[in-house]
């Protein structure tokens, strides 16, 4: 397996890797939409957040990562046998824009079939993204069919597939990362809306920041071993960071003005539902255990309010000012500059 660029090496771009240490603290939030200019190390970022990720317990050999805590949950073979509980890696699984249907919701197992005469399953990319992340490059560009899918099984944590004779449900609950360019498509708003954050990515206007990215990137691709042993602390850290947050996360403290200067800067800026609301409130808390704080204040509200709404804002044609401007103007009219 080819080294992976450290997450701790990569150059500023601090709002991107703050929004993927929230979603692998707090998964609920429903997953991080990164856009922006190409060669700003998009792909290279979410890819690197697959070394940081601490290891998940699951059942030795199940295609399905079931979890051994929760048996009401277990595929028909791990309820029909003993299940020996093992530590494994978390699944990031990468679905390419030419993936056909059947290579991402699994299919008749055709060599079984021709060889036993047993109709099986051979499951997908959603099976092998549960418990995970299921990364799209270029999500914009992804085709109609398969963003319908994707949004039916967001929805109900659940892959149905009923074909060639087969009828199987499993469990398929992910966290949803994308990355694209906006100059080459947008995003079907039904998807967008199933991102939790999303951040804007941009090129350096420095330079000593553009001479580190290069510096550091012509480091690796000459020695990716050694370059990679060098922050092997700082990534280790941060693992720990995150192992530390999960913990701590469910007794943050969300007092309830911070509740509601959250449904205020919603009603202000007109977003519709409440997703927007309750993803704030989950990202604030995250980055608050992050920081080994005990309650949600001001300042976790302001640092997540840009990326939790900037992608739910209508358009207004009276206002030509981006969504990310819109929403740190009301947050400076709430909470202060």
């Amino acid at each position: 397996m080819p080294a992976l660029f450290p997450f701790s090496a990569i150059v500023g771009q601090q709002e991107m890797k703050d929004a993927l240490l929230i979603a692998a603290v707090e998964p609920a939030i429903g997953g991080v939409l990164a856009f922006g200019d190409r060669g700003t190390g998009k792909s290279t970022t979410i890819r690197a957040l697959a070394a940081l990720l601490p290891p998940m317990r699951a059942i030795r050999g199940c295609r399905f990562n079931c979890d051994p805590d929760a048996p009401t949950s277990f595929c028909p073979a791990c309820a029909g046998g003993a299940a020996e509980a093992v530590d494994v890696p978390v699944p990031v699984v990468d679905l390419p824009l030419g993936a056909t249907e059947d290579r991402v919701v699994g299919a008749l197992d055709l060599e079984r079939a021709l060889t036993t005469g047993e109709k099986a399953f051979e499951p997908g990319l959603l099976a092998r993204a549960h418990r995970g992340f299921l990364y799209i490059d270029e999500v914009n560009l992804l085709e109609d069919h398969l963003v319908d899918l994707l949004l039916d099984v967001a929805a109900s944590g659940e892959n149905v597939v009923e074909r060639e004779g087969l009828s199987v449900r499993h469990p398929a609950r992910f966290v949803l990362v994308g990355s694209g360019n906006p100059e080459e498509g947008e995003l079907r708003p039904q998807l967008l809306d199933r991102f939790g954050l999303a951040v804007e990515v941009r090129t350096p206007g420095d330079v000593p920041t553009r001479i580190e990215v290069v510096r550091r990137r012509d480091a690796f691709e000459r020695d990716p071993e050694g370059f990679t042993a060098r922050w092997a602390g700082e990534d280790a850290e941060c693992g720990r960071r995150i192992l530390s947050a999960r913990a701590r996360l469910g007794g943050v403290e969300v007092p309830d003005p911070m509740r509601e200067r959250s449904a205020e800067l919603c009603i202000g800026l007109g977003t519709d539902g409440l997703r927007g609301e309750l993803t704030l409130i989950r990202a604030a808390r995250a980055l608050a255990a992050l920081e080994g704080a005990g309650r949600v204040t001001d300042s976790h509200l302001r640092r997540v309010a840009p990326m939790a709404l900037r992608h739910r804002l209508r358009r207004n044609p009276l206002d030509d000012t981006g969504s990310t401007v819109r929403v740190e103007r009301a947050v400076a009219d709430l909470l202060g500059a």
